[in-house]
């Protein structure tokens, strides 16, 4: 009896030096495949807890990382863009006239290590809406700062310059929280004096001048070049008949050359001959 069950206790022993390790490894396999997160193209990874260097956060955009269980957790940023309308109304330009400037801004979280960075520390756990209202926030503030700087002429006329000036103020702003600007489509630009309306007018007003005058131009231009047309006309037709006239006396001068030659020393009949000559 005893020797069965030192021989079951043997068996349990070399069950168990399989068994246990095997138990081992699959668990650290189980805890290895949960811990890894992999990252979709369309999200930022935000790792956070112990990481390395003196960082809050790693923030990885493609690929994967393991998780290290009890010392860091992990959670994602979207990368999907956010459209923002602004609705700006009554800001101050450079010379004291208040003007609307309605403008859709399309936003999103950047894949940039840096500003990466700064999302992870300032947006994270944030909704959509909350990021909008912190964006919609800072776009106002740098509109109005933008507008504050130009003449109402170069905001109406120059639009590649302001659009230059909001992207790049307003890019540097969103940056620091983590977003970055995709698009912006500023659309009518009204002001409340109707000053803007005004400068319409006048410049359709001097279109329409300018218009005229180039018509007139273009009509005394096509009545010089007939005029010349005509007088060129005239004068090859007086060159023409001046040329007539000239051979016709060359040639009457030969003929009377010749008379003379024919009376000889005779040269008192050459008028008779003449007379003569021109008789019917």
């Amino acid at each position: 009896m005893s020797s069965l069950l030192l021989l079951a206790s043997l068996n349990f022993g070399a069950v168990a030096l399989i068994v246990v390790p095997v138990l081992l490894v699959m668990f650290f396999l189980t805890i290895l495949v949960r811990q890894y997160r992999r990252c979709p193209s369309n999200r930022v990874l935000v790792v956070y807890g112990k990481v390395s260097g003196q960082r809050a956060a790693r923030c990885l955009h493609g690929g994967g990382t393991f998780i290290i269980p009890l010392l860091q957790s992990y959670a994602y940023l979207n990368l999907e863009p956010m459209t923002i309308e602004i609705e700006l109304t009554s800001a101050l330009s450079k010379k004291n006239i208040r003007v609307n400037v309605p403008s859709t801004f399309t936003i999103g979280i950047s894949t940039q290590p840096d500003i990466m960075n700064n999302a992870a520390e300032r947006l994270l756990g944030l909704g959509d809406k909350e990021v909008a209202a912190q964006a919609r926030d800072i776009i106002l503030g740098q509109m109005r700062l933008v507008i504050a700087t130009l003449s109402i002429e170069e905001i109406n006329q120059d639009r590649e310059k302001f659009l230059d000036l909001v992207n790049k103020n307003v890019s540097t702003e969103v940056n620091k929280i983590g977003l970055e600007l995709i698009n912006v489509n500023i659309r009518d630009i009204t002001d409340e004096s109707g000053y803007i309306e005004a400068l319409g007018r006048k410049a359709a007003s001097e279109a329409i001048n300018t218009a005229k005058v180039e018509v007139a131009e273009a009509e005394a231009v096509r009545q010089r070049r007939i005029a010349a047309g005509e007088a060129d006309a005239t004068l090859a037709r007086y060159k023409a008949e001046a040329e007539g006239v000239r051979k016709v006396l060359e040639a009457k001068a030969i003929g009377y050359q010749k008379l003379l030659e024919v009376c000889g020393d005779r040269k008192d009949i050459a008028p008779s001959l003449l007379v003569i000559e021109q008789l019917p």
